[in-house]
């Protein structure tokens, strides 16, 4: 059972989100941090799938549709937390409100928003 949530942020989510949490002790990788700037939204979620990370978006459409496709698919995700553009520390305490309430098991096949 794990219990933390480990996060990888989308390329479209302020690097202050990342640094906040850090702050806090969360463990979180950014897309630039990873060398994965510039892919397409399908390898963003396999990439932080095969990292056991929940992904943190603003992309609703996009990753509602791909939560969708791996559900169909019989495949797993770690969560996508689709966040509503707002200031880092708006989007900070939304998030802390998941992270300090779910587990990382109850996150698996999830998507949350805030």
């Amino acid at each position: 059972m794990k219990l933390f949530i480990d996060l990888y942020t989308d390329e479209d989510v302020d690097v202050l989100v990342a640094d906040l949490l850090r702050g806090r002790g969360f463990d979180v990788l950014t897309t630039r941090e990873a060398q994965q700037l510039g892919r397409n939204d399908a390898d963003q979620l396999a990439y932080a799938t095969a990292g056991q990370r929940a992904f943190v978006t603003h992309n609703r459409a996009d990753f509602e549709a791909l939560g969708q496709a791996y559900l169909e698919l019989g495949q797993m995700h770690y969560g996508i937390i689709i966040a509503v553009r707002r200031p880092p520390y708006q989007i900070i305490e939304r998030l802390l409100r998941i992270l300090n309430a779910v587990t990382a098991d109850e996150l698996i096949n999830q998507t949350r928003y805030i």
